[in-house]
This record gives C-alpha cells, sequence and structure tokens, in this order.
C-alpha cells in the first residue's frame, strides 16, 4: 500500500470523535474490547466494533486475542509519521520565528 493511502486511512480514522476517543482510552494501557464497549454506553457492541476496525486498518491499534478477549493496544507510530511529515515540518519555521521575536523583545 502506498504512503498516501496509509496517509488516508489515519486520516479518516482520526476523523471521527469516537475514534479519536478509542485512541485517548489506549493511550495509558491497552484495553478489551468489552472495557471500549462498556465506556460508550449509547452505542451498541457492533458500531464498537466497526470503529475498532476502521482504527486497525489504519493501524491505529494492534489487536491480540487471548482466550475469550480481544486486547487492544494503541499504536502512535502512524500518528508520529503523519507529525514528523506534515506538523513538524510546518512549525518548526513559526517557532522559530516566536523565538528569534522573543529575545529581540527582550534586548
Amino acid at each position: 500500500m502506498s504512503r498516501e493511502k496509509k496517509d488516508d486511512l489515519v486520516y479518516k480514522a482520526l476523523a471521527d470523535g469516537r475514534r479519536r476517543e478509542i485512541l485517548d482510552l489506549l493511550k495509558n494501557e491497552p484495553k478489551t474490547t468489552g472495557d471500549l464497549c462498556a465506556h460508550f454506553k449509547k452505542l451498541d457492541r457492533c458500531t464498537v466494533m466497526q470503529h475498532l476496525g476502521v482504527l486497525e486498518k489504519a493501524d491505529l491499534i494492534i489487536v491480540q486475542r487471548k482466550g475469550k478477549f480481544r486486547w487492544n493496544y494503541l499504536n502512535a507510530v502512524p500518528i508520529r509519521e503523519i507529525y514528523q511529515r506534515w506538523i513538524n515540518r510546518y512549525a518548526s519555521p513559526s517557532v522559530e520565528l516566536l523565538a528569534k521575536l522573543k529575545h529581540d523583545v527582550e534586548n
């Protein structure tokens, strides 16, 4: 799969607030699918599974099955790659400009 198609999958996955919330829940520790379903009381299990499928397809989560449990782990690598490719490159000149401005104002 091309880099562009992978990025598109990541952006699509991150476009939904519920999927971003799932990623936030996985930030500190993995969770079972049951744990995630319990968190989203207004969503049925099928809907949560669909969101997990989008995240897994974008490689934002890694799924391991252990016995009857499905454990979901955050994979932050695709987010880091997008940051390095798009955000960092454009943010650095602004930060440097602000640092220079601060230095000029203080001196």
